[in-house]
């Protein structure tokens, strides 16, 4: 992984064998990005995305292992007991171009994988907090907010 920062946003490359997941977490734990945003393209050939079951409260994993393309990736950056938390979510689609995606587990890049990472703590002047909590109601970790 290599990066550069641009004020609050940092471009990120993440490079051909590396878990887009577990890099990302270290990095915002190196950074001290507590609150954010995070957005990618690239291409993988590993990934495991879900899908959370309101009824059940669990989620449903699915594995793909083909070369795709990260068709969208997205999510937020917070924390949860003083950790980071990574809420994210990724479509990869198919040579055939058919598209799966949901809630991201992992994925591995298999060329590389160019991310912005918008930096939110360090402009928040106002104190605010957004950490995360887990609602018995619904079985997720959901905004909690904080001031």
């Amino acid at each position: 992984m290599q990066f550069r920062r641009f004020g609050t946003k940092y471009y990120v490359r993440i490079d051909r064998g590396e878990e887009i997941m577990s890099t990302l977490k270290k990095f915002c734990e190196a950074e001290k990005i507590t609150l954010g945003e995070v957005k990618a393209l690239g291409a993988v050939n590993d990934f495991t995305v879900g899908l959370f079951d309101v009824k059940e409260k669990k989620y449903h994993s699915n594995r793909f292992q083909f070369d795709a393309e990260i068709t969208s990736l997205w999510g937020t950056v917070t924390t949860m007991n003083g950790e980071v938390y990574l809420h994210i979510h990724m479509s990869a689609g198919d040579i055939n171009g058919h598209v799966f995606g949901g809630h991201l587990n992992s994925a591995t890049v298999s060329a590389t994988c160019e991310m912005i990472v918008y930096d939110l703590s360090e402009g928040n002047s106002n104190g605010y907090v957004v950490e995360r909590k887990f609602n018995d109601e619904i079985g997720l970790n959901l905004f909690e907010f904080i001031n």
